[in-house]
């Protein structure tokens, strides 16, 4: 494998719940209450909508794609949802540093160092809030291609919060079997003090409409035993994908770190809770979000 490379899942289109507009000039974004999915293609109009947009926006209640119905490739938590702290060159699209609250490895002129993390509010380098959590999560939405995702990205700390913890729990649940699972992503609104009382939108993931946990545990069950009597090596699928996410330093590329500063600088799509305001506490709750699967996952398999 060559080295240096991140070997990342194959991403066929993208998740959003917000576009880029045009406003005096200038490309900003624009929060929406409703998901896009859309190719990897731009034209001058944006992003140009996936087949799969429209087929799954026929069956919405007044064609607003609110829920969508998901496959996670992994049973690793971490390896569905990737979420950091994380600081781009604006300019060149590169990330400098990227930490999870303890350590980071930063971008110095020595070349790349492994450093301590104490969190934005702490670190002179992301004053500014320049410095922000981001979260990739990838997933499956039809079997034409069943190793191909989706991604979602967000720098919303209510997404990275809320699918953490469903991921570790869905997964601790099923006795690790979260890739058999029938999930949806789904729209979930809320408002806040800060959002002077209108809705701001985030991402949950919840079991399909109509099936309840018992049986959807049962049915990841009989669906991991079909799987492994045709030859399917899930844990194989895991391994490898661990070690091609370790394979550079940096897991992100540049023409995604120009994506992320036109979609989330200066503005963020969702909005931020209060407890995340600049103050001389650090963002434990970002923390605690983003080492939730981790320790959950100790204690899975401490059990088992």
């Amino acid at each position: 494998m060559i080295k240096g490379l991140a070997i990342t899942p194959p991403v066929l289109g993208r998740i959003s719940i917000g576009k880029i507009v045009e406003k005096n000039g200038k490309r900003l974004p624009e929060k929406d209450d409703q998901f896009t999915i859309t190719s990897q293609i731009q034209n001058k109009d944006g992003w140009v909508k996936h087949p799969l947009d429209e087929q799954l926006r026929a069956k919405a209640p007044n064609q607003k794609l609110r829920s969508i119905p998901v496959r996670m490739i992994f049973n690793d938590p971490e390896l569905n949802l990737r979420a950091e702290y994380t600081l781009f060159d604006r300019q060149t699209g590169r990330p400098v540093c990227v930490g999870n609250g303890e350590t980071c490895q930063r971008l110095t002129q020595q070349g790349v160092e492994q450093l301590p993390c104490p969190s934005p509010d702490l670190c002179p380098l992301a004053q500014g809030g320049q410095c922000k959590p981001y979260g990739r999560l990838h997933v499956n939405l039809d079997d034409s291609d069943e190793l191909g995702t989706f991604i979602f990205r967000t720098t919303g700390y209510n997404s990275i919060r809320t699918l953490a913890a469903r991921l570790s729990y869905y997964h601790a649940a099923s006795s690790c079997l979260l890739s058999c699972l029938p999930l949806q992503l789904t729209l979930r609104g809320k408002s806040t003090t800060q959002s002077y009382r209108t809705p701001v939108y985030y991402v949950d993931l919840t079991l399909r409409d109509g099936i309840n946990l018992k049986d959807a545990i049962q049915m990841a069950q009989e669906l991991d035993q079909q799987s492994k009597a045709a030859g399917f090596e899930q844990d194989a699928l895991d391994y490898i994908a661990r070690a091609g996410f370790n394979n550079a330093v940096f897991e992100l590329q540049e023409d995604e770190g120009m994506q992320i500063a036109e979609e989330f600088y200066p503005e963020q799509i969702e909005q931020i809770e209060p407890s995340q305001q600049r103050s001389s506490q650090p963002q434990s709750n970002i923390h605690e979000a983003l080492t939730l699967q981790q320790g959950l996952r100790q204690s899975v398999r401490s059990v088992t």
